[in-house]
């Protein structure tokens, strides 16, 4: 069976890249000389505190992706009664709130990390911290189905404080539902 010419051509010209990009790594000893001088100069002081590039819009998307995995997954089908025994669908509610407890656990740390970036959010969020470390212990509670309306209440309140936060410190926070591939990516 004949190949197409074009595969040809692409074959040939990825196997040319690789072969000229393999060759071109090579390095003689005064590079590796100067990589490591400049890896022993004196280290700079970076801190979590430190200033980031755009930590106010990093902290909306990572505190919006986390409100909306919240609200779709966790409140939604907790007031929606999805959550008590014996009703439909009721398994598969609680897998999908435990995936989404641990993916908004995940984007909270994220958000406060790059909330300690800026100033004044950093001022704002720093009494949710606990809250927040609190949240650790759940998404295996809403997977097991215990205390689910403890959990669902608890995840709403920390979520609604942060978007607050946010909001007093001129970066307001709009819920972002996850796709369900994300939500297992974590």
């Amino acid at each position: 069976m004949p190949v197409p010419i074009r595969r040809l051509i692409v074959a040939l010209t990825l196997c040319c890249t690789l072969f000229v990009g393999a060759t071109a790594c090579g390095s003689d000893s005064t590079d590796q000389q100067t990589s490591a001088a400049a890896a022993t100069a004196t280290p700079t002081g970076t801190s979590s505190a430190e200033k980031q590039k755009f930590a106010k819009t990093r902290f909306v998307a990572n505190a919006g992706l986390a409100a909306g995995a919240t609200y779709q997954w966790i409140v939604k089908p907790w007031k929606a009664g999805k959550f008590k025994k014996g009703a439909k669908g009721r398994k598969v509610a609680l897998v999908k709130a435990g995936l989404a407890g641990g993916f908004s656990y995940n984007r909270l740390k994220a958000a406060l990390k790059n909330a300690q970036g800026d100033p004044t959010l950093a001022k704002a969020v720093a009494p949710l911290t606990a809250g927040i470390e609190a949240l650790k212990s759940l998404p295996a509670k809403l997977r097991k189905g215990d205390s689910t309306d403890g959990a669902a209440n608890t995840y709403d309140d920390i979520i609604n404080k942060v978007k607050d936060a946010g909001k007093s410190a001129g970066a307001e926070v709009k819920d972002q539902v996850p796709s369900a591939s994300e939500l297992t990516k974590g």
